[in-house]
């Protein structure tokens, strides 16, 4: 070692940020191990290693003692005094060694160590840059794919995309480029783990904030989500600022805002809904693009029944029980759905069957009570129009 070494390690730490004495430190302990390996020593070594110059001292540690039974590892209390008359019982002695050829061990030893924390700084130095990109989004290029994971090309490191992060209606191929959410990030002993996604809802959520600058403007907030990814997004937003209509801003100017998140989507349809602290006006909002005629609510069990008209029946439960399922994750409400002619031939207790209301509750009976007057205005409503249609047929 010389001086050399210690200003390559000087730009190791300016360049690399490897800090000088972490190296120095491991290197100390590696040519322990090194020195009793190559020189099949048992004795009880310490090595020195000089921070400015670089040169290495060797030194065996023995023990005083009153009668030397181990020569390797033991000195007598005489022969400690003739070199320091300090020492007494129990100390350590170091005596300074110079195995031969022990440079050339150190200096392969170094090199090693070296190299092992360079690649231990980069590793770290990528996963903390990486650690900051969590939950948001990167742009990958498909490297490779086996039965279950895509590999994406991030640049610096390789990204992972499991199968329960794919989404089921797309194709992935060699070299293509897609916008990619980073769900995860691992710190591994090889090299940090990216774990990657495209079906998970945040990564919606990061379009629009790239797509919409009223979103990261904060003029326009994203209340809440839900997704199944490859078909249909629900999206509530609500707007910060008096005159500003959120739909439209999401949507943009003859749709080009929507058009490019659903492209990027591979054509997953999204719907972009008003939130409304009005929890009647938000479950009939979420059931777009249904028309609702009511909504009749059990707030303590966040439980909801919806009517609809008898042509909207089947759209506003979509294909499979998709819309309304969306619908009760977009609004953390239980909804049920009815056609107006089916609310007219439920009875008052299959209603509150519905809404999870029991007659014992006194505290529901009241709610109960309320929404008795409710179901008879809208029934009366209902009475209303059809006389009215009625009597324009006979017109």
């Amino acid at each position: 070692m010389d001086k050399d070494f210690i200003m390559a390690l000087n730009e190791l730490e300016k360049n690399k940020g490897v800090s000088k004495d972490i190296i120095l430190d491991a290197l100390e302990k590696a040519l322990v191990k090194s020195y009793q390996k190559n020189y099949n020593n048992s004795e009880n070594v310490e090595i020195n290693i000089e921070k400015d110059t670089g040169k290495i001292s060797v030194y065996a540690q023995k023990k005083v003692v009153e009668q030397v039974e181990d020569p390797i590892n033991e000195i007598s209390l005489d022969d400690a005094k003739s070199i320091d008359d300090k020492f007494e019982l129990s100390d350590i002695v170091n005596i300074e060694i110079a195995p031969k050829d022990f440079g050339r061990v150190a200096a392969q030893t170094a090199r090693n160590i070296v190299i092992q924390k360079i690649r231990d700084a980069e590793r770290d130095a990528i996963y903390n840059e990486y650690l900051d990109k969590e939950n948001e989004i990167i742009t990958g290029q498909v490297q490779r794919i086996d039965k279950y994971n895509v590999y994406f090309n991030l640049g610096k490191i390789e990204g992972i995309m499991p199968l329960k992060e794919q989404v089921p209606t797309e194709e992935y191929k060699i070299n293509d480029r897609l916008k990619l959410y980073i769900k995860e990030v691992k710190n591994t002993t090889k090299e940090p783990q990216i774990i990657l996604s495209r079906a998970n809802q945040g990564l919606v959520v990061r379009l629009f904030e790239l797509e919409v600058p009223e979103i990261t403007d904060g003029v326009i907030e994203i209340f809440s989500i839900s997704r199944e990814a490859g078909s249909r997004t629900k999206l509530a937003v609500f707007s910060n600022e008096e005159g500003i209509d959120s739909i439209g801003a999401c949507i943009g100017f003859k749709g080009n805002r929507v058009n490019s998140i659903v492209e990027e989507l591979k054509g997953e349809k999204i719907d972009i809904i008003d939130w409304s602290k009005d929890i009647k006006t938000f479950i009939s909002n979420s059931l777009n693009p249904a028309e609702v005629v009511d909504v009749l609510i059990n707030e303590k069990n966040k439980q909801s029944l919806a009517v609809v008209k008898d042509d909207q029946l089947s759209l506003a439960i979509g294909k499979e029980g998709q819309n309304v399922r969306l619908a009760a994750r977009l609004t953390s409400w239980k909804i049920d759905i009815k056609s107006e002619e089916e609310f007219k031939n439920l009875s008052q207790e299959e209603i509150n069957e519905i809404l999870g209301i029991e007659k014992k509750d006194s505290l529901i009976d009241e709610q109960s009570d309320n929404l008795d007057v409710e179901l008879n205005e809208v029934i009366e409503e209902m009475k209303d129009l059809d006389h009215e249609e009625s009597k324009e047929d006979s017109n």
